[in-house]
């Protein structure tokens, strides 16, 4: 059943957060501890509780009980906060661009896809992205979306916007709000919209998505998608996301198929090829981690080399996958001996992707700067 607030462990600290909603509050270990006593002895809301709910979201829980208002997540000693899950690879569209390649219909079937929920879970997982392909395709789409949301997780779900405007959608995504639904923009006319997509009336139908998902008051944000074959529309494209009052990115720089393929790298705007930041370092396999279809767990989207079968291991594998990243983002293989690997622009996985494509070296590297300048 839906709930109104949840209070769960976030890294070194707890939060009291409300599902579709971007603002939370930070809560102090004691009052953390309270609600779950308070918890499992069903007893009522606390009156702090109440103040601050009315305080933070304009929400009355007055006289509530705990049981079916509040969900308390236990804490895990895994230190996994966030998460992305690829439902399924399969598509509707079929994008030039497209960094999964081969877009298969193949996926974990529900007792499996159940204990993967479940498994991250208890990993840690607060933040989870809901993703494909299109994830609103999947045949198991609305029990995926449903148990995760039930287990305790605010959800994200990055979609074509292309099926969004369906009844059973538009009813699971207002009854269990989402705190973000990402759309991906592939131009502002029929023309380059269809044409990218591979799909005659994929335009209509993602407008279509987008206004119902307005209607309901859903909180959207776009991905503006600029390749070759629509970058002579970017102003459009932003234009349009400004007269839906709707948050955008502009995403420009394609990446290389998962497979290290070429495939995608043609639909480059090299006029819009930015030059990245270098890279810092990240969390990737040590407070976040993603699951392809099958329930393998990589370090991230891109770095995929090392995997876990976390539905066979259960959370217990998880124990492995910190010294897994800390291998893959070496700077080793192709990289190794460079004396701008200091400061290179791109995380190791996503240059050896670039370099098994053999990709031109201005998409990724700084040695084609070097080249030039010299």
């Amino acid at each position: 059943m839906p709930y109104e607030l949840l209070a769960a462990p976030f890294l070194e600290k707890h939060l009291l957060l409300r599902p579709g909603r971007q603002n939370g509050a930070t809560l102090p270990a004691h009052m953390y501890d309270a609600l779950r006593t308070a918890s499992r002895q069903d007893g009522q809301v606390p009156t702090w509780l109440v103040d601050t709910a009315h305080q933070a979201w304009n929400l009355d829980l007055s006289g509530r009980d705990m049981d079916g208002t509040v969900l308390v997540r236990e804490p895990s000693t895994y230190g996994y906060c966030r998460a992305s899950y690829e439902l399924n690879l399969g598509c509707n569209f079929d994008c030039s661009h497209c960094y999964l390649a081969q877009k298969r219909f193949a996926g974990l079937d529900w007792p499996e896809r159940e204990k993967l929920l479940t498994a991250m879970r208890d990993a840690g997982v607060v933040w989870l992205q809901l993703t494909g392909g299109e994830p609103m395709i999947d045949r198991l789409w609305g029990e995926t979306y449903r148990c995760a949301y039930e287990l305790g997780m605010m959800l994200s779900v990055s979609t074509n916007a292309s099926v969004t405007w369906k009844p059973a959608n538009i009813a699971m995504l207002t009854a269990r709000r989402p705190y973000r639904v990402t759309v991906s923009v592939y131009g502002a006319s029929e023309e380059s919209f269809d044409g990218l997509t591979k799909r005659r009336g994929s335009y209509q139908r993602f407008r279509r998505g987008v206004e119902a998902a307005l209607e309901v008051g859903l909180p959207l944000s776009l991905n503006l998608i600029i390749t070759e074959s629509c970058a002579h529309e970017e102003q459009q494209m932003i234009d349009m996301a400004r007269a839906w009052g709707v948050p955008y990115h502009l995403f420009s720089n394609m990446s290389p198929t998962i497979y290290g393929g070429a495939e995608s790298l043609p639909a480059q705007s090299q006029e819009h090829l930015r030059e990245r930041k270098p890279f810092a370092g990240c969390h990737a396999g040590h407070t976040f981690f993603h699951s392809d279809p099958h329930g393998r767990i990589s370090i991230c989207k891109v770095g995929r080399d090392e995997q876990i079968d976390l539905v066979a291991e259960g959370v217990e594998g998880l124990s492995r996958l910190g010294q897994i990243a800390d291998r893959l983002l070496l700077r080793t293989g192709g990289c190794s001996g460079c004396a701008l690997s200091g400061t290179c622009r791109v995380c190791r996985p996503l240059a050896k992707l670039y370099q098994e494509a053999k990709a031109p070296l201005q998409m990724y590297c700084q040695h084609a700067t070097q080249e030039v300048s010299a």
